[in-house]
């Protein structure tokens, strides 16, 4: 049995975009934050509204980038190199 993991704001707020992220395997969420895939569902369950959910649950569902074990071998990134802002 895993422990329930505690988020801060920043935490919480990177594994929502983390999940919404085309490249971003559920994987890199885990080892991230230790959520797993069902626990990622219940997270963005819990935190978005209810017509964000569905159309974030139909992108991800069989999707094979946010899927590991479905990736092709040439996928090596998890993200694009420009997706993230400069500070």
């Amino acid at each position: 049995m895993r422990v329930r993991v505690q988020l801060n704001e920043a935490d919480l707020s990177r594994v929502i975009e983390m999940a919404w992220e085309d490249r971003t395997p559920f994987d890199a969420i885990d080892k991230n934050f230790g959520l797993r895939e069902p626990e990622v569902i219940a997270l963005m369950r819990r935190h978005l509204k209810s017509s964000s959910f569905k159309l974030w649950r139909e992108r991800v569902t069989g999707r094979v980038t946010k899927h590991r074990a479905l990736r092709s071998v040439e996928v090596m990134r998890a993200y694009c190199p420009t997706q993230y802002k400069q500070s």
